[in-house]
C-alpha cells in the first residue's frame, strides 16, 4: 500500500519542499506522500506491483514518500531504498519508530530502543541519515515525557535524523506533542468522516509552524467511491480483524466507524451526490482535505499505478467551493459526527 498528497500554497501540486512541511523549514514534498506500504495490514502486496506504483508516482512529480519500520517488517523500507537507487536525489522519505516495541507500552518508548529502531531503519532506508522520523502512534501517556522528546534531539546532533514528527490517534496528544520543540510534522486521521482536528489543532500548529500529514484521507477505502456494503476483506487485512478495534485503535479502521458501517454508507450516498461529474468520491475526499490551508500534505492508500494516476489527478481540479464545504459539513453533523468527534 502506498500514500500520497501535498499541496503548495496557491493550490494543489505535485511537489512539496519540505521546507514548507515544518517548523525549522524541512525540505519536503508540498504535495503527494506516497505511503511505501509493501506489506503489513491491508492483505498481500506484490513488490514488483508496489515498485510500479511508486515509479510512477515519481515520474508524475511526487517527491515524499512515507512508510514505516513495521510495514512488512522493514520491506516497506528495504523497497523505497531500492527506488532511491533509481531515482537518486528525487524523493524525501518520512518513516516511522515505536510500533516495534512488544509490548506496546510507554516504558518502551525510551531514547536508546528509538535509537536502536533508527539505526535498523538507516540500514534498510541505506542512507546515512533519515529525512523525518515520526514516533508511531505512542499510548497518550508519552506524550507527557518531556525526557523523550529532548533526548531526540541528540539523535539530530549525531547525524542520524534530520527532523521528528509524531503520529497521532487523537487531537489531544497532538497538541501537547506541538508544545516540543523537537516536533516538527504531525500525521494526524483527518477526512470527511473525521473533523475535529480543524477545529483547534489546525490553528495551534499553524501557530508554531508545523506541518500537519492528513492520513486515512479515504477512511479504509470507505471514501473511495468503490466500495460496497457487500465487501468483504482478506483474513489479514486490517479491515476484516480491527474494525471494531480488536487489534490496535479502532480509530485507525474506517475512520473509527466500523461499527457503524451502515450509518457510514448513508454518509457516503449522500456525499457522492456532491461529486462533480467525471470524479470518484475519492477524489473528491482528496480535494475536501487539501482545501483546508493548514494541511500540508495528505497521503492515501495505492497499490498501483493506476491508484497512484487516479489520486494525482484530484489535484487537477483545486479546492472545493464553499457551497461544497458546507455541505460536507452538513452531512458529517447530521450522519458522522455522534460516533466519532468526541473520541478522537
Amino acid at each position: 500500500m502506498l500514500r500520497f498528497f501535498l499541496k503548495s500554497q496557491t493550490g494543489i501540486n505535485r511537489s512539496c519542499d519540505i521546507e514548507h512541511l515544518a517548523k525549522p523549514v524541512i525540505p519536503f514534498p508540498k504535495f503527494l506522500s506516497a505511503p511505501g506500504r509493501s506489506g503489513g495490514s491491508w492483505g498481500k502486496v506484490d513488490d514488483d506491483t508496489s515498485l510500479n506504483a511508486l515509479r510512477t508516482f515519481i515520474e508524475s512529480g511526487g517527491n515524499f514518500i512515507d512508510t514505516a519500520d513495521v510495514y512488512g517488517d522493514g520491506r516497506s523500507e528495504r523497497l523505497i531504498a531500492r527506488l532511491a537507487d533509481e531515482y537518486p536525489g528525487r524523493f524525501k522519505v518520512a518513516t516511522k519508530a515505536g510500533r516495534r516495541l512488544q509490548p506496546h507500552t510507554p516504558e518502551g518508548y525510551t531514547v536508546q530502543n528509538i535509537e536502536f529502531f533508527v539505526d535498523r531503519s538507516l540500514k534498510n532506508l541505506n542512507t546515512d541519515c533519515l529525512d523525518l522520523v515520526q514516533l508511531h502512534c505512542p499510548p497518550t501517556a508519552v506524550y507527557y515525557r518531556a525526557d523523550l522528546f529532548e533526548g531526540l534531539n541528540d539523535l539530530t546532533r549525531r547525524g542520524k535524523v534530520r527532523y521528528w514528527g509524531v503520529s497521532v490517534e487523537k487531537v489531544e496528544e497532538a497538541l501537547k506533542a506541538i508544545e516540543y520543540d523537537v516536533v516538527c510534522t504531525v500525521q494526524i486521521i483527518f477526512n470527511p468522516f473525521r473533523h475535529r482536528p480543524a477545529e483547534l489543532f489546525f490553528r495551534e500548529a499553524k501557530k508554531r509552524n508545523v506541518g500537519i500529514i492528513a492520513r486515512v484521507p479515504l477512511a479504509s477505502g470507505l471514501l473511495s467511491g468503490s466500495m460496497t456494503r457487500e465487501v468483504s476483506f482478506a483474513s489479514d487485512d486490517h479491515r476484516s480483524f480491527n474494525r471494531h478495534g480488536e487489534a490496535f485503535d479502532a480509530g485507525e479502521t474506517f475512520s473509527g466507524l466500523g461499527d457503524h458501517l451502515d450509518e457510514a454508507f448513508d454518509a457516503v450516498q449522500a456525499l457522492e451526490k456532491l461529486v462533480p461529474h467525471g470524479q470518484t468520491l475519492g477524489q473528491f475526499s482528496l480535494r475536501w482535505i487539501l482545501s483546508h490551508p493548514e494541511v500540508t500534505c495528505t497521503i492515501p492508500g495505492a497499490k498501483t499505478s493506476d491508484q497512484v494516476r487516479i489520486n494525482l489527478s484530484a489535484s487537477d481540479s483545486g479546492p472545493l467551493t464553499n457551497e461544497q464545504m458546507i455541505e460536507v459539513r452538513k452531512i458529517y453533523n447530521e450522519k458522522i459526527a455522534r460516533y466519532v468527534h468526541h473520541r478522537w
